[in-house]
């Protein structure tokens, strides 16, 4: 299959694309400056020149592939409502482009924000629940009414040693502040999952994916963000803090919600219809306590 993916030399999209040419499909890369083109082009992919704003160019990759894989999204919080817009049209160019065509298109959202209780599969949220900008999810479900077939795959918190999610930037404001925090008794959850096993789900739901049917990339249900804390102090060599909820906002500044989140999730739906079991050994804080 000729596959046209976004976010192709990202985080994830980079290790989508192993997985596609291993698996022997063409994919053209979604490329917005020459060092990406060139990166694509080492990788063995075929390159469309474009960005998120660049409507005509994603409605053209759309139109010539067999599927689209929509990973890109950028994660630039001072100006997330504007990025969210961005993806909302961006993902109704994609769409209107296989309107008819019953064509595969896997899109790329978040986990629903339920705030304390394990969200599964089957829970939807209306668009601007919990205050979230983000309507990736149900922009995209939309597209079913138009002959696309669309499947959803939710993410949880990314990592390998590189990178660990919203913990690298609790990493970060820990090295600047001496101190590595959480608020309360830190027993707010995270659900995690690697890099490349997250990666391995795309290839099955492109083989095997539902349209209308969501999918949680979950190795790790819930993570404590105290033992988050803790394993970056570790790794910093840093003292750990409680923090009561009247000073965690002065200390984590925007950083205080993402702190105070605790939003566990289930992927046992997933993983039963589609046979996806995560592979790798290492998770959230084995990664942390290596990371580079």
């Amino acid at each position: 299959m000729r596959i046209f993916l976004t976010g192709a030399t990202g985080f994830i999209g980079s290790a989508i694309v192993a997985n596609l040419l291993n698996d022997k499909h063409q994919v053209v890369g979604l490329a917005r400056s020459e060092a990406s083109v060139a990166a694509l082009r080492q990788a063995g992919c075929d390159v469309l020149q474009g960005d998120l704003r660049d409507l005509d160019s994603l409605r053209r990759g759309a139109e010539q592939a067999d599927a689209v894989i929509h990973t890109a999204f950028d994660h630039d919080f001072s100006r997330m409502a504007d990025n969210c817009e961005m993806d909302r049209v961006a993902i109704e160019a994609m769409g209107s482009a296989l309107a008819g065509s019953n064509k595969r298109f896997i899109v790329t959202s978040g986990l629903p924000p339920l705030m304390g209780r394990v969200s599964t599969e089957t829970d939807i949220l209306p668009a601007g629940a919990h205050g979230m900008p983000r309507v990736s999810e149900q922009v995209a479900m939309a597209l079913t009414e138009s002959g696309v077939s669309v499947s959803v795959i939710r993410m949880p918190q990314v990592h390998d040693q590189n990178r660990q999610g919203f913990a690298s930037y609790l990493m970060d404001h820990a090295r600047k502040q001496g101190v590595s925090a959480y608020v309360g008794d830190g027993q707010n959850r995270w659900p995690a999952v690697h890099r490349l096993d997250a990666a391995r789900l795309y290839s099955l739901v492109l083989d095997k994916g539902v349209s209308g049917e969501r999918y949680h990339a979950v190795s790790e249900e819930g993570v404590a963000v105290r033992e988050v804390a803790e394993a970056i102090g570790k790794r910093l060599s840093l003292p750990v803090t409680s923090l009561s909820e009247e000073d965690s906002t002065s200390h984590f500044g925007w950083l205080d919600r993402i702190a105070r989140m605790d939003v566990p999730a289930s992927s046992v739906l997933t993983r039963r219809n589609l046979q996806w079991q995560p592979l790798q050994k290492a998770g959230l804080i084995e990664d942390i306590l290596e990371s580079v």
